[in-house]
């Protein structure tokens, strides 16, 4: 080693001046202004993280439209209509696009909005990624006045963890109407295979509720087959 080199090194060390580099490897000193500003862009990034962070994404989705070609089956039995198929196929499609994927699907458990699931699942590879669970009373509890909307926050904060921020639930009206309504404190109609896109502030979903209550979610759109997005 050359005493040049020796000098250079131990200047950057004892000082606060940018180093040119000659030798391998060496300290990288900054600039005082270029280390602040390094600094200040980090906290900038941190904040942007953390606010992104702190709402919860609610997808309320009504099952596709189902057949009556089958007049003998239950009607927890009934499958998608042709027409039904192609609306799941759009609205699928179309939340991708919007980038509205569910790290969660809690789903009615009947045939339609099983069909529904799996259509989705075929198109767009995120819903296929997403934890996907089965409720049996989404079914029977949509069709009751009024309770709708409490069974969803309370099945939701029971499956949903910090880390998920967007949740999709499947179902049926009246409950899913009725809840969306609820929820936004907007009067919301919902037909087959619309999804009611819904948002509120929170580190959590049980804070996401607390604070929002009924009538405090926001509700950023409504996603139908015929719709222009």
């Amino acid at each position: 080693m050359n005493a040049s080199a020796t000098v250079s090194v131990g200047s950057c060390l004892s000082t606060s001046k940018p180093l040119c580099v000659g030798l391998s490897p060496v300290p990288i000193c900054l600039p005082r202004r270029r280390r602040r500003c390094l600094m200040i862009e980090a906290e900038v990034e941190l904040a942007a993280s953390e606010a992104q962070s702190s709402y919860r994404r609610l997808i309320l989705l009504r099952h596709a439209k189902s057949s009556w070609q089958y007049p003998a089956l239950r009607d927890h039995d009934r499958p998608l209509s042709k027409s039904g198929r192609v609306d799941a196929v759009t609205v699928s499609q179309k939340l991708q696009r919007m980038g509205w994927i569910p790290q969660l699907i809690l789903s009615s458990d009947a045939v339609r909005t099983r069909e529904t699931l799996k259509i989705m699942q075929e198109q767009v590879r995120g819903f296929l990624e997403a934890e996907v669970h089965f409720i049996s009373s989404f079914y029977s509890i949509a069709a009751m006045d009024g309770q709708t909307a409490e069974h969803l926050q309370r099945t939701i904060c029971q499956y949903s963890s910090g880390e998920i921020l967007t949740i999709m639930c499947m179902g049926h009206n009246r409950g899913w109407e009725e809840a969306a309504s609820m929820f936004t404190g907007a009067s919301i109609e919902l037909k087959t295979c619309n999804a009611a896109l819904l948002e509120a502030p929170g580190k959590s979903w049980e804070e996401a509720f607390d604070a929002a209550g009924y009538g405090g979610w926001k509700l950023q759109g409504i996603v139908t087959p015929s719709s222009n997005l």
